[in-house]
């Protein structure tokens, strides 16, 4: 292994490594918010420069596990990185609409979308307790993408823009954990990540030239702030919870996750003197409420 991988393979406990990893995808929004190019490029460069360093490690260590990669799961490749091209593009364009409390809170509801998409494309049953959960999640999310606009107190240029493009977000986080739960069971991390983040890079720079957006051009503030997206929500985040994932149950790693909105939220009051609304902050808490009772029953 190597980075961060390589770090934590040295005794590291695990549940330190998904302290780090929560901390370090708590930046994440922020970063964005701080960027002045357009969403799109930014995501670019966040899965881009995520990729560069694990593609040498990939075809050193990992080249039988590309060679068994058949056109079966070359498609659910490619239907992963799809999904997380667009998770990634909405995501980063709905912080420029609505509060990070709200973008944040909503783009972590995907653990909902999952057990839906489980039960509606792959026959997976759903239990009381996780439809309660779901429930209570999207009384949260009604509350958060329609309360403010009922009080008159706005957080963001187009609240209920950037909440419907957050949620779009979550649907495409788990589209692409849903295309990639089979893919995965048979290929190795690194590989995994590799081919899947590849295919999104290609995606989102699609998106990019038919937009229109420069790609090069920009101040070296903002080169490193592409490069802090990789390195910290990336390399350290993203990266290091997947690790966790082998040493820890899945519910324990989904609860932890819900550590991002509070940090972001806490960041971006911080930072960009941004405070949440009373009504973002009870129905973040809602939906935070019914994504803990989904996780821990899945």
């Amino acid at each position: 292994m190597s980075g961060p991988l390589a770090a934590l393979d040295d005794g590291t406990p695990p549940e330190v490594g998904l302290a780090v990893a929560i901390v370090a995808i708590s930046t994440g929004a922020i970063l964005v918010r701080l960027s002045d190019a357009p969403a799109t490029v930014a995501a670019f460069y966040r899965v881009l420069f995520t990729t560069l360093p694990l593609v040498p490690l990939a075809l050193w260590r990992y080249r039988s596990d590309f060679a068994r990669i058949g056109r079966r799961d070359l498609l659910f490749a490619t239907l992963s990185g799809v999904a997380l091209a667009v998770h990634f593009a909405s995501w980063f364009e709905s912080l420029a609409w609505t509060s990070v409390a709200a973008s944040v809170t909503l783009v972590q509801s995907q653990p909902l979308f999952v057990a839906l998409g489980a039960w509606l494309l792959l026959d997976e049953r759903l239990s009381r307790r996780t439809v309660a959960g779901i429930l209570v999640a999207v009384a949260g999310m009604v509350t958060m993408a329609l309360g403010d606009l009922l009080t008159g107190v706005l957080v963001g240029r187009d609240p209920l823009l950037g909440n419907a493009l957050a949620l779009l977000g979550a649907v495409m986080a788990a589209g692409y954990v849903l295309a990639g739960r089979s893919l995965r069971q048979r290929v190795s991390l690194i590989p995994y990540v590799v081919v899947v983040y590849s295919v999104c890079s290609v995606v989102l720079l699609g998106i990019v030239v038919a937009q229109g957006a420069p790609l090069t051009g920009y101040p070296t503030r903002e080169w490193a702030l592409f490069a802090g997206l990789a390195l910290g929500p990336g390399l350290f985040g993203h990266t290091v919870i997947n690790w966790a994932l082998a040493h820890l149950r899945s519910s324990v790693v989904s609860v932890s996750l819900l550590g991002e909105p509070v940090g972001s939220t806490l960041l971006a009051f911080l930072l960009l003197s941004e405070a949440p609304t009373l009504v973002t902050v009870g129905g973040g808490a809602v939906v935070l409420t019914g994504i803990v009772v989904t996780a821990t029953d899945r």
